[in-house]
């Protein structure tokens, strides 16, 4: 009989890591990697946050899951944190590179851009983008020398690749505060999608694909004015869900596209498009 194409999307027998794995996407990227047949490290700087979905994979997937914290902004702590997912599973097959930040001052996050301030931008630009190249740097380097490839996946945003339509956030909130998108989630985001480019083609011969995926906006407790404001801007007419992103993940993660690396998946409901 011959192979069903579909067992393609398989991940049995692979290791996992999802950085950012306890957040809104990051729960439903984790449990989707689980549902097609992996092991997940559920990686997060909440340990707590992330041992739960850790459990709800172990309880609810025929897979093994363990929660790691991890500060990707620290190099140290990517270090720990590799060294432990290695001593955990023994090998690491494909790694999401998945967490983003915001800050910890939402009031000086979503200043306006003058009076924006540099130790913002550095903070955010130290988890969005500095964090991005530590995970990869440290687990790229466990595939290569495993030899038997691998993929890696980076989280971008569609704001990385164009710029925000200003207009939607007037009226709009978010868990009850003004917001806005800054200058320095789309300048990280951005970088996100050129790092990819980057290690596509320097892993290349180390049978490492690299790729990205790049989110519209997502439905999270947004208010009804901004939600209102954003679906009049997408050709599908509303906002997405979160686990309307999992599909492009399992496909880049699997055999499915074993011959796709260095490409950027836009799930925007047709944003960009316009």
């Amino acid at each position: 009989m011959k192979k069903s194409y579909f067992d393609n999307f398989r991940l049995e027998g692979k290791t996992a890591i999802v950085t950012g794995g306890a957040g809104i996407l990051g729960h439903h990227f984790c449990t989707g990697l689980a549902d097609a047949g992996a092991n997940v490290a559920v990686v997060d700087i909440n340990l707590q946050k992330a041992q739960k979905t850790a459990l709800f994979i172990e309880e609810n997937y025929m897979t093994h899951a363990v929660a790691f914290q991890c500060d990707v902004s620290s190099e140290e702590s990517v270090i720990t944190m590799v060294q432990n997912v290695k001593k955990e599973f023994g090998t690491i097959d494909v790694l999401h590179n998945n967490a983003a930040g915001k800050s910890n001052n939402l009031d000086k996050f979503f200043a306006d851009f003058e009076e924006f301030e540099l130790d913002q931008w550095k903070e955010i630009m130290g988890i969005n983008l500095d964090g991005m190249f530590l995970v990869a740097k440290h687990v790229g380097q466990v595939i290569k020398e495993q030899g038997t490839g691998g993929s890696i996946i980076q989280t971008s945003s569609i704001y990385g690749v164009m710029a925000p339509d200003q207009r939607i956030y007037e009226g709009s909130n978010y868990l009850g505060r003004q917001i806005n998108t800054p200058a320095i989630y789309s300048a990280s985001k951005a970088g996100v999608i050129g790092l990819t480019k980057y290690l596509a083609t320097y892993w290349a011969k180390d049978k490492i694909r690299v790729n990205a995926i790049t989110p519209g906006g997502v439905e999270s407790g947004q208010n009804d004015t901004f939600k209102n404001n954003y679906r009049n801007r997408v050709p599908l007419g509303r906002m997405a869900q979160p686990e309307e992103m999992v599909g492009a993940l399992i496909y880049l993660a699997s055999d499915a596209s074993s011959y796709v690396t260095g490409q950027n998946i836009i799930i925007d409901g047709g944003l960009n498009a316009w």
